[in-house]
Parts: C-alpha cells; structure tokens; sequence
C-alpha cells in the first residue's frame, strides 16, 4: 500500500473527502432499519407504490434515497439473507450520482447494483444493468430478482435465443438484465424496423454497467456491426494464401508495438511476379487500380500468417476459426474478424471459409451508451483509466472502500533471463504451496502457455530433476546452515514422492477449451492445496471463496427428489466440511495468485491480483518475468544488458521495487498509446454519429406517424426543382437549356412524357414556369394513382416505401464512409489532417444521400402499380391485391431478423479489424424490390428473358445485369454509353 503524505494523513485523500458525507448518509439509512424490520412483507410492496408517488407528486430521488436504500436492504435480507454493508449503500449512492464505483472482488458488486437500480426504477422509465456475458445476466437476474420481487418489482433478462416479442417484454420490466451486445444489437434492429410497434427497446433512462472498464474500454475499441455476406471468394482466398509460405523474412517487416505487418520492396516485387505467376493480377503492375482488392487480400493473407497465432488469437474447432478474447481467454463464439481478415485466416488453417460481410448499421459503444440520460458502472479496477472515463464518458471513478480491511499481501516481480528458467521457478513455487495446502491460482496469458506449464506439472521426469536438484543445492550449503539444508532435503523428499503419482501436481486449467466446466473449475480453486491455471483470469463474475464454494457442492449434491430433512442433513454436512477446508487455506497464507508474465494493461493484471483477498482474507500475489515474454522483448530493451551487468547466472533472477515500477512504467505507456487509439476510433465515428442520429430520429418519427403524405410531397417538390434546375439552369438563355436531358429525366422519375421542347417554344417561359408545369403534372398523376389505391392504402405504401428507402440508402452511405475511412489516412502523406477530410466528405456524401433520398422515394412512387390482367376488361384496382402489395414493400424493405449477421469487431489492434455477432444466417439482398426495383404489372405478366430488355421491368442499378453478363446493371445495359435502356 503506498505510504500516505503530511497532507493526506491530516485532511484525508481526495477519494476521502468525497466519500465522507456519502459514509454519514449511510449512517443515516441504518437509522431506519427497525421501521423497515416492521414492514410485513405486503408492506414492504406498498411502500414501494408509495414511493412512486411521492415521485410523481414531484419529490426528487435524491429526496427518496435514504427511504429507498432503507427499504433495499430489508427486501434483501428477507430475500436473500444478504444484508448490504454501509460501504455497499455508499457504493449505491456513487451509482445513482452517474459515476463508477471501485469494488475489490468479493464486496458484493452485484447486490450493491440493486440500490440505484430500484431508486431509479421508481421513475417508471426503466433501468439497464448491463453485464459482460449471457451467463452472468441470467444468473444476476434470478438471484438478484427476488429482492426486486420482494420490493414488488419486476426483472427481465436479455439473451440471444430471445425473439422480438419476448425482448419487448423483457425491455418493458422495470429492471433489465443485458449484456451490451444484446443492447446494442437490439438497439441497431430496432432502427430497422417498419412500424413503431415493432420495437423492443422503450428508451434510455438509466444504465448500471458492470464491469465497466472490460465493457467501456476494452469492448469499446471497436463497434456494432449488423452486416450480411457478399460474393463468395473461396477460391481467391486460398490461391493467395499458398503464396505467403513462399516468402521469407527479407520479403517483410513486423512492427510488433503497432501490431502491423507489411512488405519490404523485394517482397513487393515476389509477391508480385508469384501473383502474375498465378495469373491473379492484371496489368503490369500489382498497385494498379483493377488490383486494388487483390493488394487488399495479399495484406490479410500475410497478417493472418505473422501476426495471428492458433491457440493464441484463436483456435480451430469443428472445423470453424473461433476467436480467442485477448482479455477473458473466452472462446468468442460467432465473433469473425471483418474486412476479410477471417477469411484470409480460414484458408490459412484450412478450414471452409465463409463470405465477407457488407456493413448494414454500425455504433461504437461509447455513442450507444452516451445515449443514456444517466450513466453509471462498477469493477474491480478503474482508477488506472480514470482519465479515459472522464474525457470520453464524464465519468468520475470513486474508490470504494473494503468493509474489511486488505490483508494480501503484493509482492514484487521476480526476472529471469529465459522463459524455460522462469517456468521452472513456477513449477517449484506451486509444487511449494501445493505441498503446505495453499491453493494456487496461476494466470496465463494465452491457451498455448497454460497448456505449457499444465504438461510441466504433469511431467514426472521434470520433478525427478527438480528433485535432484534440491538434493545438490542442500549437499553444497555448509554444515552450520542446518535449517535451510533441513528444509530443501525436506522438499526434496516430498517432490520426489510426488513424483510418483499419476499426476504429480493434480490441476484443473481454465481456458477457452474448457469454457463449459468454468464455474465448477473456480468454485473448488479456493480448497486446500488446489491449483488452477487460468487464461487471463480478469474475475468478470467469479469469485474465489477459500475453503470452496458451499453454493455450488449444494448444487450438484442436492437432487429434487430430496426430502427437506435430506437436505437440511446433507446442507450442515457441506457447511461444516467447507469451514474446516477454509480453516486449513487460511492457516497455509489464503489464496496465491501467481502471474506467469505481465499484461499490457495494468488494469487486468490488477483484475488477477484481485481474485486473492477476499473479505479481508489473507493471500500473497507475484509475478514471473522473463526477457523472452513479448511485453518485455518490445518494450523492455537494455534489459538484458542490465541484467548481465549485474552479473545473473542461470536460473538466478533479479527482484526489486525498481524494476516493477520500470514495467509499470511501460505498461503506462502502452495504455496510453491504447487510450489513442480508441480515442480516434471515436472522433470518425462522432463524425457519423450526428448523421445516424439524424437518420434514426426522422425513421422513428415517419414510423410514428400514420400519414406521410406531406413529407412525400416536398420530397416531390424538391426534387421537381432541383432536376428542372439542374437542365434550365436559373436566368441562362434558352439555348443553354438541354431540353431532351430534362424530358429524359422526368420521364424517368415521374413517368411523365411531357412537352418541355413546346413550353420552351413559349415566349416568356422560364425556369420558374417550367417548374409550375411538371408540379401541376406530377401532382395530377399522383392524385390519379391516390384515387385509383384508395387514401388508406396510398398512406401505406407512401409510408413502406419511404421507410424501405431510407434503409438502402442508409446502408450504402455506410459502405462508402467504410470505404472512405479505409482511404483518407494516406491524406496525411499530402500533409492534409485525415480528419478534416473525413469530416468534410462525410458531410458532403450526407447531402447527396439526402438528395438521392428524395429522388429515390418520389421515382419509385410513381412508379408503382397494381393490376390485375383480365382479357374480358380493363385493369382495375384489387384490394386484395393492394394488400398484397404493402406485405410485399414491408418485407423487401426490412430483413429478416433471422437473416441478420451481428459483428463486434474485435479490440486486439484498435482498428476495424473483428466482430462479435450473432448466427451465420443466409442473407438476401437488402430492399431489392421498392425504390430500386419497383413491383410492376409487366414484369409479373412477362417472363424475363436474358436477350429481350423490354422483359426486365425496372432494373435496380446495383443489381446484377438481367443479360448474365456478371455485372452490375449500371456497368452494364443501364449505363449512359450502353444504348440500350431498361423498359418500364
């Protein structure tokens, strides 16, 4: 514990002085246990009613805190027999003042949330607490629901395998249980949805984030990604990955601080030549434009062989790369690198390998949850990040403190030379604790290093040899050095019967292969003796208890069928049997956390120190460096040369305070360089966010209303103007007028054949009157077709297909803002601030989003039609039909939710480079049929043929040539030069 200053001994630390009035209002709750006790539980209900009306009477919360908490704390001891500690209240109070509360582990994080989140449930509004995995929201919902039932609350919890209408139920509860996935996820659907009532979300009140710091940083380096596949490019995949083995060290440079890896000019021209070899490049040369994609392919390929590690990045199971999270060890199941990165790491391991995904909606964590009027979070370790929370989320971090005091004791880091030395000091270390009945918890930084040291520990001839060399080390002391040579002969001894055993030290390794066992693997890591290796063992919801865990031996012991004495016998037996493990832990030191190399961040090594010292436990921390590990071969140079300096032998290592606060030093460094990252993460996406905002209001707002029709109209009348300016330019001469342009293009938008050639004839007409002409027209028409629909069944089709349109061209703004976010960094080469071109072009693609809006939902209604073809009368309008109609725009228009692909993209590099999602589902195109490609009469009445255009109806532009030719229409027959137009 750092040693305290004059100033902080006589007036307190700054944390202190701010918890102090929290810590006397505390005192005051307690004051009102007894008339809390007195409430019957039907009491406790109707207080809460009479709370919710004080609040509509117009009392604050703060107002009804101290009532409330009061209240909260009785329901949980009724319900739970948990009763939150004054520290736990204070730890509420830091919640619902919208900041994050600091919480060693095992004080009760997840019983201190149900403080503010039934304070601020009163409003009626809603809140979210929001956890890292489905396991934890199911598990904190349930237990933490029956002191919400017990207060006559109600708790709902999010999960995948939910549909709409069950969401909605959930969301509609007055406390929510979600990861932040499913959150946002929901949130991204939601602004897809066709009618307001399809909804499932009902607003952003108030969000209680657990494990903050995992789900606002780590999670937040990357966004939300709903997307769907594109053309299937296996084939190219795999021709370019057989390349990549053929090049050498030479042929590239890796840059492992930045994580990038590119090529040298001799790979340059390898690659190259086996490119044109393989005849997969056209031209002359491979940075020509027609070979863009293929530069962006051979970069992948060469990323996913240097940089991507099996068993560290990922794993291959039943035939599917599965992404290992750089931060839990969790195997990230449906999570896929985007932008071709999975696909390139597929053909390297061989595996089938699965299409691209186009973007269809996407948010950054930090814009999802600034979507909260309040906002708040808890974890184990924040301050070291503290500057981050306030700069991106103005959130203040309190350090909460522990209701007993700390007794593990932190001991400083322990350097070898080589990783093969500093293993074999792990080895005897756990064989040392595990020998006097301390457990053992050992953290690993990947599945490959876990799998390691657990062959170590299994390995009988490894701890012959370490027995012999115990043996000689106490043969070589002197005669007067009697205890010390007594104890290593002693330890010699015992190494060597261990040796003798099946498995000399017994252990149970967490990692992402063995995911599944995970609660029962933690539950029994506190017994006597127990030694468990974790990969990155950030806690997210375990908790350590020494002795073992009495809930889980009562879970798997108990049956249904047991009677109540059964159990009652069987439970005292668990009981007594934990205690007297726990009394054995705690005499041997309590837990030992023993880290096998630093993390880049020093927050998740602090999450694996604090597993140890729970409650006030005793237990001992340390960590195990080597010059081999990869924090200190990129970061730690002149090490070596140190070390040698001071004269290190083999198996010999350096320990002391300077050095760890020298790898302190370098982590600080890296967070930083993290913390920018992100940063610039968030500064393109605020450029965007003002836009989806923009978007996702005005969807909401049509979905809201009946009646669109005053929107269609302006649409109309803007795009009225705006093409007869664009043709008869203001106050120009006639002669500058392209009449056969301005015919041409009303003919195609309003399928008008209008005399523009003899109103110019006029004398005195100009553009204003041109304009008064075409409206009049267009409005005729459109009263026409309003007379020949019905108004109800004008109103919604105008309202699908406004609806539907908006989402398409939504969707290919965000490919062309991908597409220019991947492009404008090398501005920065022409000494222009990549930024300010972002900004600038992202405005400038917004306008013409908006102007493509409005010609698109204006051409694709007046071009829809109904009709039933009858030889023995004129088409006429079916109700039936118009029915079938509006089904039709609001399917096209809107995706399945089945046909969905979510993605998260992964935080290993801080750029677009991964995702985490939902099932791989089939995806079909994206509002293919409305306003690209209207449903017509002809087109149901006439066979499409490859040969005859006047069969292809209203062919969308982005969609494949009706002639077979491969591509898309616009390149194709419908492009200006083609001569040939596609027939109404």
């Amino acid at each position: 514990m750092a040693k305290k200053s004059l100033a902080q001994r006589l007036f307190g630390s700054a944390n202190e002085r701010r918890l102090k009035p929290l810590m006397k209002r505390a005192k005051k709750i307690g004051e009102l246990a007894d008339d809390m006790a007195a409430l019957s539980d039907e009491g406790i209900k109707a207080k809460t009613e009479e709370l919710k009306k004080r609040y509509q009477d117009g009392e604050t919360l703060d107002q009804l805190l101290d009532e409330a908490f009061a209240l909260v704390r009785e329901a949980a001891d009724r319900a739970l027999g948990l009763r939150p500690y004054d520290v736990q209240l204070v730890g509420g109070m830091v919640l619902h003042g919208g900041n994050i509360a600091e919480m060693k582990t095992g004080e009760g994080k997840t019983l201190v949330a149900t403080l503010p989140a039934y304070l601020n449930a009163l409003t009626g509004e809603g809140v979210h607490i929001v956890t890292v995995n489905d396991y934890l929201a199911k598990r904190d919902a349930e237990w933490m629901g029956k002191v919400f039932a017990q207060l006559g609350m109600t708790t709902g919890v999010i999960y995948h395998e939910l549909n709409d209408d069950e969401r909605r139920a959930m969301y509609a509860c007055d406390i929510t249980y979600a990861t932040n996935n499913e959150l946002g996820f929901d949130y991204l659907r939601d602004n897809m949805k066709q009618s307001r009532d399809q909804m499932v979300q009902r607003g952003h009140a108030y969000a209680i984030v657990d494990e903050v710091d995992s789900i606002l940083i780590d999670e937040a380096r990357t966004p939300l990604i709903i997307s769907g596949p594109t053309d299937d490019k296996s084939e190219l995949y795999i021709a370019i990955d057989k390349l990549i083995p053929q090049l050498t060290e030479e042929d590239y440079e890796i840059d492992e601080k930045k994580k990038t890896v590119i090529l040298t000019d001799e790979g340059n021209e390898k690659i190259e030549d086996l490119l044109r070899e393989a005849g997969l490049i056209e031209g002359e040369s491979l940075y020509e434009a027609e070979n863009v994609a293929i530069v962006h392919h051979v970069q992948n390929a060469l990323r996913a062989h240097k940089m991507f590690t099996r068993d560290k990045d990922y794993i291959v199971k039943d035939n599917k790369v599965v992404i290992i999270d750089e931060f839990t060890g969790r195997m990230m199941e449906g999570r896929r690198w985007s932008d071709g990165l999975h696909q390139a790491v597929e053909a390297k391991e061989g595996v089938d390998i699965k299409p691209e995904n186009v973007t269809m909606a996407s948010i950054t964590f930090q814009n999802y949850f600034r979507l909260y009027k309040k906002l708040s979070g808890m974890t184990g370790t924040a301050l070291t990040e503290e500057g981050e929370f306030q700069d991106i989320y103005d959130l203040n971090v309190y350090e909460i403190p522990t209701n007993k005091p700390i007794a593990r004791e932190d001991l400083d880091d322990e350097l070898y030379m080589s990783a093969r030395e500093k293993y074999r000091a792990i080895a005897k270390e756990i064989a040392r604790c595990h020998l006097k009945g301390q457990p053992v918890l050992v953290g690993t930084v990947s599945i490959e290093k876990s799998e390691y040291l657990s062959q170590l520990l299994s390995d009988k001839k490894f701890w012959r040899e370490v027995a012999a060399d115990l043996r000689k080390k106490a043969d070589d002391l002197k005669d007067k050095q009697v205890e010390e040579k007594a104890e290593l002969t002693k330890l010699a001894d015992e190494i060597e019967a261990m040796s003798r055993k099946p498995i000399p030290v017994p252990h149970s390794v967490l990692n992402a292969r063995f995911h599944e066992q995970e609660a029962e693997i933690v539950a029994k890591a506190g017994e006597p003796g127990a030694v468990t290796i974790a990969t990155n063992m950030a806690g997210r919801g375990t908790d350590i208890q020494l002795g073992g865990s009495v809930d889980m031996e009562i879970m798997t012991q108990l049956s249904d069928e047991d009677d109540a004495e059964t159990i009652a016998a069987k439970r005292a037996e668990i009981e007594a049997r934990i205690a007297d493990q726990k009394k054995k832990a705690l005499e041997a030191g309590g837990l030992y956390v023993l880290g096998t190399e630093r993390h880049e961040s020093r927050r998740i090594d602090n999450q694996l120190r604090g597993r140890s010292g729970r409650q006030g436990d005793p237990g001992t921390t340390k960590f195990y460096l080597s010059l081999e590990d990869d924090l200190m071969r990129i970061f730690g140079s002149g090490m070596e040369k140190m070390l040698k300096r001071f004269g290190i032998q083999p198996d010999e290592s350096i320990e002391h305070p300077w050095f760890t606060k020298a790898v302190e030093n370098a982590q600080k460094k890296i967070e930083q360089r993290n913390f920018d990252i992100r940063k610039n993460v968030l500064k393109y996406d605020d450029v965007m966010n003002d836009q989806r905002k923009a978007i996702f209001e005005q969807r909401i707002e049509f979905m809201e209303s009946d009646d669109v029709s005053e929107i269609v109209a302006d649409m109309r009348d803007s795009v009225i103007e705006d093409t007869v300016l664009t043709y008869v330019p203001e106050r120009s001469y006639a002669e500058q007028w392209d009449l056969d342009g301005l015919k041409k293009e009303i003919e195609e938008i309003f399928g008008l054949d209008l005399p523009v050639h003899d109103w110019a004839a006029e004398e005195g007409v100009a553009d204003d009157e041109i304009i008064s002409r075409v409206r009049e027209a267009a409005e005729k028409k459109w009263a026409e077709k309003t007379a020949e629909f019905g108004d109800e069944n004008t109103r919604k089709i105008e309202k699908a297909i406004l609806l539907q349109t908006i989402d398409r061209e939504w969707r290919e703004h965000l490919q062309q803002l991908d597409h220019l976010r991947s492009v404008v960094g090398l501005r920065g080469v022409g000494q222009r601030d990549p930024l300010n071109e972002f900004k600038n072009e992202a405005f400038a693609l917004f306008q013409n989003l908006l102007d493509g809006l409005r010609r698109e939902v204006t051409r694709s209604l007046y071009h829809v039609q109904i009709q039933q073809q009858r030889p023995a009368e004129a088409p006429r309008l079916d109700v039936e039909e118009a029915k079938r109609l509006i089904a039709e725009l609001q399917k096209r228009g809107q995706l399945d939710p089945e046909k969905l692909k979510e993605v998260h993209i992964d935080a290993t590099t801080g750029e677009n480079d991964a995702g985490h999602g939902g099932p791989e589902a089939p995806y079909r195109s994206y509002g293919q049929a409305v306003g690209t490609s209207s449903v017509r009469a002809q087109r149901a009445s006439k066979a499409v043929r490859a040969d005859d255009p006047s069969t292809w109806g209203r062919v969308s532009r982005n969609a494949p040539c009706p002639c077979g030719s491969g591509k898309k229409f616009k390149h194709c027959h419908g492009h200006p030069n083609a001569g040939t137009q596609a027939a109404e």
